[in-house]
């Protein structure tokens, strides 16, 4: 894989063009009890910087995004990372249709608009992006 180019953390676009590429994040939520709980899951991303996933009803993100809507999110390649943090929503009707056939663009075949899969969109309020790529590494963090 070549090297990844650092997006700019004040454009949604790039860091949705840097998640979409990379196709997959660890996504962590706050249990009901305070917990924390990280997973792996496939990414798509909006130009406007919404990154979306997949995950089966029974996850237990699903419980914790129903009961906390407070999300991180961490997509890496190489020597550059990003992290954005921000909240999610479970999509339904017209949004799930919306997030739904983003993220079947970026997966065909993907699970989500099966029954059992429900559709989640994180729209960040923070962006952290790291590139120890250079030296000395940079740092770059936004508000959205």
């Amino acid at each position: 894989m070549p090297p990844a180019t650092a997006p700019d953390p004040h454009d949604p676009a790039s860091i949705a063009r840097f998640a979409d590429g990379i196709g997959c994040g660890v996504v962590a939520t706050v249990s009901p009890a305070g917990g924390p709980e990280a997973a792996l899951v496939g990414l798509a991303a909006l130009e406007d910087g919404t990154l979306i996933f997949n995950t089966p009803d029974a996850a237990r993100k699903v419980d914790n995004l129903r009961t906390n809507d407070r999300v991180a999110v961490v997509v890496s390649a190489g020597d550059v990372s990003v992290q954005a943090e921000g909240s999610a929503i479970i999509a339904t009707g017209a949004q799930r249709e919306r997030y739904g056939s983003a993220y079947e663009r970026r997966f065909p075949g993907s699970r989500a608009f099966a029954d059992g899969f429900l559709v989640v969109a994180v729209h960040p309020s923070w962006v952290r992006v790291y590139d120890a790529g250079i030296r000395p590494a940079a740092v770059a963090e936004a508000d959205w």
